[in-house]
């Protein structure tokens, strides 16, 4: 599938040749913008895999820019500048840069860093997966381990016991365990 990439420079014509550029090699650009205020509202429309985004533009800048996109929106930034000053690079060290160009942009500076920049957001989103995915095993194995508390001391059994009755209960009923550990939470709380 193509990526697609939402372009963000005020100068037109850079515009055009990023543009250009990226189609060439079977980059989808799917938006262009002038200044910051629209760059962020056609990220919120289009959800591109990457925002190329010049530092220096109208209205909002490139920088405060990328910053409510990563934040509201959590998509990868590469930025563009014609400087290479010190205060610009550690102004860009947020968690959604992925990378950064200085003006002149040629085609053999451009694809390798729009390829890495691809490629390290979908390690990051992989990453950021797995880690929301391990917290809810955690939050569910805490459920089932507080229902099951709750069986022991309610009915005297002990841990084996009480998880079988859990489990038995899941399966009859062919709800997941969680489920049924939510309703054995719920069921307890208003009882006391």
């Amino acid at each position: 599938m193509r990526k697609r990439i939402l372009i963000a420079e005020d100068e037109s014509i850079i515009r055009m040749d990023l543009k250009m550029m990226l189609q060439d090699h079977g980059y989808d650009v799917v938006g262009e913008a002038g200044d910051g205020d629209r760059a962020i509202e056609l990220a919120f429309e289009l959800k591109p895999d990457l925002v190329l985004m010049d530092i220096k533009m109208p209205k909002i800048n490139g920088l405060q820019a990328s910053t409510i996109i990563g934040r509201q929106l959590d998509l990868p930034v590469l930025l563009i500048t014609a400087y290479s000053q010190k205060e610009f690079i550690e102004k860009s060290k947020q968690d959604n840069i992925v990378g950064y160009l200085v003006k002149p942009i040629s085609e053999s500076s451009l694809i390798p860093a729009v390829t890495v920049a691809l490629h390290q957001a979908e390690k990051v989103k992989a990453i950021k997966q797995s880690v929301r995915s391990a917290q809810d095993q955690v939050q569910k194995r805490k459920l089932i381990e507080r229902a099951k508390g709750l069986l022991m001391e309610s009915n005297q059994l002990n841990e084996q016991d009480a998880y079988s009755l859990l489990r038995s209960e899941s399966m009859s009923r062919q709800l997941t365990m969680e489920s049924v550990a939510q309703e054995i939470i719920s069921k307890h709380s208003t009882a006391t």
